[in-house]
């Protein structure tokens, strides 16, 4: 029977002895991810702000100073659009969500006609700036779109539980984006596939939470304590991998994550079972005043 190749410098390689196998590892790698919209097209603002700057210096010094303002412009219109895309993926990935703070992909937009107002009143003149501002407006709006203006899946919370539960998720989320980043120094494709199942079902936990603020106390020491270990765990370990490709730690790292994987999976279920149960008492409830008032 074939066999697929593999040596200690391939991506699959043998580098060190692999994991025991989780019961999540059947899970899909992209279960619960979506397609990012941060790439290409911000990237594009960036590209296409790079002939002002052979332009500027072909042109007179007042001239020069007005291109290069432009350019400035662009590239900071570019650099706002692109923080508004990824503002608004994580808004959209959450079911209760407040706007953004800061309506980035709108401060883009106004850049943008400033930028291309500048290219028109020092290229052309008055008329010029104004449609080229106007079309820059037009252009990015419908392009990338405005920023989400209002808060989602909050009506009728509690703002004051709602923003305990904001701050705890908040803070999970830095430490599961520590862990990630540090974890791309590896560049060890098995444990980063292991890792981002653990992420995948801490995530899981953190939208639980946020569907119902009342499960925060069961769930803060998850995602506070255990959490902050876990970063702590895995910085140290990237560190001594990178040192030394201890396979020891590596193996003891693996087991690390899948204890912390199977308690929060488990922690998750029964925040679910008790949402249920406060379902069937509140369903219990209304059955029994209808029948009350004759109503079968």
């Amino acid at each position: 029977m074939a066999k697929r190749y593999g040596s200690t410098f391939s991506p699959e390689g043998d580098s060190a002895p692999a994991a025991t196998p989780h019961p999540s590892t059947t899970k899909r790698p992209f279960d619960g991810k979506r397609p990012t919209h941060v790439g290409a097209r911000s990237n594009l603002l960036f590209f296409a702000a790079i002939p002002l700057a052979w332009k500027a210096f072909q042109a007179e010094p007042v001239t020069m100073a007005g291109y290069l303002a432009a350019l400035g412009c662009l590239v900071g219109a570019g650099l706002l659009t692109r923080e508004g895309l990824k503002a608004q993926e994580a808004y959209e990935a959450r079911k209760v969500a407040r706007r953004p703070a800061i309506p980035r992909k709108i401060f883009g937009s106004a850049l943008t006609a400033l930028g291309l107002g500048l290219v028109g009143w020092f290229g052309w003149g008055a008329g010029e700036t104004v449609i080229f501002a106007v079309l820059g407006v037009i252009l990015h709006s419908l392009a990338f779109g405005l920023d989400p203006l209002k808060h989602k899946g909050m009506d009728g919370i509690d703002t004051f539980q709602q923003d305990r539960v904001a701050k705890v998720v908040d803070e999970a989320e830095g430490h599961l984006n520590i862990m990630h980043q540090a974890m791309l120094r590896t560049r060890d494709r098995e444990a980063q596939r292991r890792l981002d199942q653990f992420i995948s079902t801490a995530r899981t936990m953190c939208r639980t939470v946020e569907d119902d603020p009342r499960d925060l106390t069961a769930a803060r020491k998850y995602l506070g304590v255990y959490l902050l270990g876990a970063r702590d765990a895995t910085t140290k370990f990237v560190d001594l991998w990178e040192r030394s490709r201890n396979a020891e730690a590596r193996t003891s790292w693996f087991a690390l994550l899948d204890d912390l994987e199977a308690n929060f999976a488990a922690r998750t279920d029964k925040l679910l079972i008790d949402n249920k149960t406060d379902l069937d008492i509140e369903i219990d409830v209304l059955r029994e005043r209808l029948s009350r008032e004759g109503i079968r």
